[in-house]
């Protein structure tokens, strides 16, 4: 009879530690910790001009959406745009001021938004990693130049300088 309610005993025990998964505070604290140094050595790497340590952390069916309505690029592509950056030996500077992590239920999954100090002023970064293995990776990632509320109405002109004619064209092309 012991032994039954040992191993029944046993059996709850490893179920409620599987089925709690990341719900713990201190599994969370930890990983939030290690999700803030991931993206730290990464910005960091890209200001060292460090090729395999800022590439190494995106996915291979990674994305990095850049600042231009232009840049949505897959890795590869993404890896092109940036060779001559990262061959000088300094790509650019990005340090973070702030950051939110989001994890999924099963902790495989994490959501992020950082406010950047960049040479573009502040950037809004945003992005998606998921757990490979042992390791995170960068899935999807979203660099946007902030606009002061108050200063919209003064950058509408310039950036339509720019933008009006890809916008037009855009608009010609079927709908997702």
């Amino acid at each position: 009879m012991k032994k039954i309610y040992f191993l029944c005993l046993a059996c709850v025990t490893i179920s409620a530690a599987y089925f709690t998964g990341k719900s713990d505070t201190a599994d969370i604290a930890k990983e939030t910790k290690a999700i803030n140094a991931f993206l730290n050595d990464w910005h960091a790497a890209a200001a060292k001009g460090d090729h395999n340590g800022y590439f190494g952390k995106i996915a291979e069916d990674g994305r990095y959406i850049g600042t231009d309505a232009t840049e949505n690029w897959d890795k590869k592509a993404f890896l092109a745009f940036s060779k001559p950056y990262f061959d000088r030996g300094k790509a650019w500077d990005f340090k973070a001021l702030e950051r939110n992590v989001y994890f999924s239920k099963d902790g495989k999954t994490v959501w992020f938004d950082e406010l950047l100090d960049t040479w573009m002023k502040g950037c809004r970064g945003s992005g998606v990693l998921e757990k490979e293995g042992k390791e995170w990776k960068i899935k999807h990632y979203v660099l946007s130049m902030t606009v002061p509320n108050d200063a919209t109405n003064d950058i509408l002109p310039f950036k339509g300088k720019y933008e009006d004619a890809l916008i037009e064209k855009m608009r010609q092309q079927p709908k997702p």
